[in-house]
């Protein structure tokens, strides 16, 4: 059977060489038993290559059995597939059959294979390698003879980095790969299946057929299709049932297209590097740091100043501590409490005289201003305020009460 008639007996729409590739990789592995992986987006139609594989292949007489593995329960899933003796579990009344044992001779459609627990993936790999598997409470082995067929829409070497997925399981499986390509891969596919659509449902409830203009159909074409074929069935099932206008312009279309998924346009690079966001501790110390600098700036300009003047040394009080309590409360009361003794050394120091100023231009001044310190004198007084209870402390803080144990243990803080 070639591609053209496979695609009339399952109704499989669309000319794109990646979706001819995909049929064409089913109708070769079909008259094998080896297994194949189905991967692609949500809603591009992985269901119908299963039955294709099934249908051409010696075992199109036996049983066809499709389980979505992401719709049953965890606690279910080995019995369902399994099957369960009497008694082996709260509410198993009597024996029952699983869908490995009931599809014997037949095929069976995994869909969703990537959300199986990895206990049950323990089970299946067992069933790939040697068509044997034991229900659930029983010590028998009960031998199946299956051909399956596993579709998945996630990334599945990035499941099993992760931990969720068996790597042997997915080699067992990924013998034969099939990757469905996206709609918004289709881009000529995309009318077709719209006029399919209208007519279909133009029949189902018996209205007129809805057209697009030419604009319209740039609007279809352009837009990215998340959701794929579903959802432009889906939609072309709302237009047609909402709208008296049976001619659909593109301000018409605009209002069922989501708004947060982007058409599929040229987009603008930006290529200035992304700086990452600070957090609240680091953009603490930047801003102590550039007021450091700041002040240090400050007073060079003054002593400048005093070179080339007559001038007295004015007394520097400048005012930062509401920024820092903004902030940080806790910081910023030790930098508002620095802040007062400089300004009461300020005041009582008297201004020195013009004569008695020795200007280096390489000095730079400096101050003993240690961020460890404060971080010390902080946290003695956030457990002292709190009785020693490290994660009223933490709260204080806002840090994690293990971050504190850690500091406390770094600082020696008794």
């Amino acid at each position: 059977m070639d591609i053209q008639a496979i695609k009339q007996r399952f109704g499989i729409i669309g000319n794109s060489a990646a979706l001819d590739r995909a049929i064409d990789i089913a109708r070769q592995v079909a008259p094998t038993d080896i297994s194949v992986l189905i991967t692609g987006e949500s809603g591009v139609g992985k269901e119908n290559f299963p039955q294709i594989i099934h249908q051409l292949s010696s075992r199109k007489h036996g049983s066809y059995i499709a389980v979505n593995c992401g719709a049953i329960p965890e606690g279910t899933i080995d019995s369902e597939l399994f099957g369960h003796e009497k008694g082996s579990f709260t509410g198993a009344h009597e024996a029952r059959k699983g869908y490995f044992e009931v599809a014997n001779g037949g095929t069976i459609f995994l869909d969703e294979v990537a959300e199986l627990p990895l206990a049950t993936q323990v089970r299946l790999l067992r069933v790939l390698e040697s068509g044997e598997f034991i229900r659930v409470g029983s010590s028998k082995v009960v031998k199946t003879n299956v051909r399956v067929v596993a579709a998945s829409n996630v990334d599945i070497p990035t499941a099993i980095e992760q931990g969720k997925f068996r790597q042997d399981l997915y080699y067992r499986l990924n013998t034969v790969p099939i990757q469905v390509p996206a709609l918004r891969d289709r881009k000529d596919d995309i009318p077709l299946l719209f006029r399919k659509f209208a007519a279909d449902f133009a029949e189902k409830y018996r209205m007129p057929s809805i057209e697009l203009d030419d604009e319209a159909r740039k609007l279809l074409i352009n837009y990215r299709w998340q959701g794929n074929i579903r959802q432009l069935k889906n939609i072309t099932e709302q237009i047609s049932i909402i709208e008296e206008n049976r001619i659909i312009t593109a301000p018409i279309l605009s209002r069922y297209l989501p708004h947060s998924q982007p058409r599929d346009l040229p987009i603008l690079y930006n290529k200035e590097p992304v700086v990452p966001e600070l957090s609240e501790r680091e953009l603490l110390y930047k801003i102590l740091f550039d007021m450091k600098r700041d002040i240090n700036e400050l007073k060079k300009l003054i002593v400048d100043i005093m070179q080339h003047t007559n001038m007295p040394a004015p007394s520097i009080k400048p005012d930062t501590s509401h920024v820092m309590s903004h902030l940080y409360p806790e910081y910023g009361q030790v930098f508002h409490e620095d802040v007062e003794a400089e300004e009461d050394t300020a005041i009582n120091t008297p201004a020195i005289p013009h004569s008695e100023i020795t200007f280096h231009p390489s000095e730079v001044i400096e101050e003993n201003f240690s961020l460890q310190k404060r971080e010390i004198d902080l946290i003695k007084r956030a457990l002292d305020k709190n009785k020693g209870k490290r994660k009223q402390a933490a709260l204080e803080l806002g840090i994690s009460e293990r971050t504190l144990y850690r500091k406390i243990k770094e600082y020696e803080i008794q």
